[in-house]
């Protein structure tokens, strides 16, 4: 990773501020998205490198997107690696849901990707470079109260599943990365029913991956030029399994656990009459 030039979007807190510290520690050459450029500087001030190209990002506006990647070309001349991880997530049951949350979700999460891979697209080329998509074991399964988030992330794995075989001969590379559940600030800003902000996890972020280790875990993937990374055995990979084989054991076991929640949308005691 010397000398690679890196974007990566929401750098500012969880996976993407990880992601951060993995690739400078590697040697890469970072621009760094987020609507926090507060968090952003801090960081950049925490690895003590001035070469760092921090820039304030809404990946959910075109025009931002733009300038993200047309301002890391401009001070560092190529782009090397895109990682699209900026996300949103939301908590709901779709028939409760006000369809704004809806918007806002597939705007951040999978506009937000087309729009940054639009723009980066010619610069990978000529590079040969990689193009990431952050997704989740989500995008694989339908997560109940989970709607919008999941069909974003599907979203995203069938849209770069696509820019690669556009590109098969191009010398692209794209990587569609799952994390499972991973100790992040994701679930603080999910948004409810309403469109408010959740405030307070519903999951215990201590019993599962380190956004550290899912990060040197993607990075690894990039590296070796994966197609795709579904991290977690029995969250990701054997979920992913019984989708394929068994996917009415599926459904039942994934609501049951995600049912197991404190104050799910899927008790009954919880449902709107």
């Amino acid at each position: 990773m010397i000398g690679k030039v890196v974007i990566i979007t929401g750098a500012s807190s969880g996976i993407g501020k990880a992601l951060a510290r993995e690739f400078h520690t590697r040697g890469a050459i970072l621009a760094l998205g987020a609507r926090r450029i507060d968090h952003l500087e801090a960081l950049k001030s925490e690895l003590g490198d001035p070469k760092i190209l921090c820039i304030q990002t809404d990946v959910a506006q075109d025009s931002d997107c733009r300038r993200l990647i047309e301002k890391t070309f401009d001070k560092f001349g190529r782009i090397d690696i895109l990682v699209n991880n900026a996300g949103i997530s939301m908590r709901a049951m779709f028939k409760d849901m006000d369809l704004e949350v809806m918007h806002r979700i597939m705007d951040v999460n999978f506009y937000g990707t087309v729009y940054c891979t639009k723009y980066a697209l010619p610069f990978l080329l000529d590079s040969k470079g990689s193009l990431v998509g952050i997704i989740s074991i989500a995008g694989y399964l339908g997560l109940p109260a989970r709607t919008a988030y999941s069909a974003s992330k599907f979203a995203i794995r069938g849209f770069l599943d696509t820019i690669r075989i556009e590109h098969l001969h191009s010398g692209l590379h794209v990587l569609v990365a799952a994390p499972g559940f991973t100790a992040s600030e994701v679930r603080k800003v999910a948004l409810n029913a309403n469109g408010s902000v959740q405030g307070d996890t519903p999951r215990n972020e201590g019993a599962m991956m380190s956004a550290e280790i899912c990060a040197f875990k993607i990075v690894e993937a990039i590296k070796k030029r994966k197609r795709s990374l579904i991290l977690t055995f029995i969250e990701g990979k054997f979920s992913v399994f019984l989708g394929k084989f068994l996917p009415s054991l599926l459904d039942k076991l994934t609501y049951n656990h995600m049912a197991k929640e404190p104050d799910s949308p899927l008790k009954p005691e919880n449902r709107p009459h």
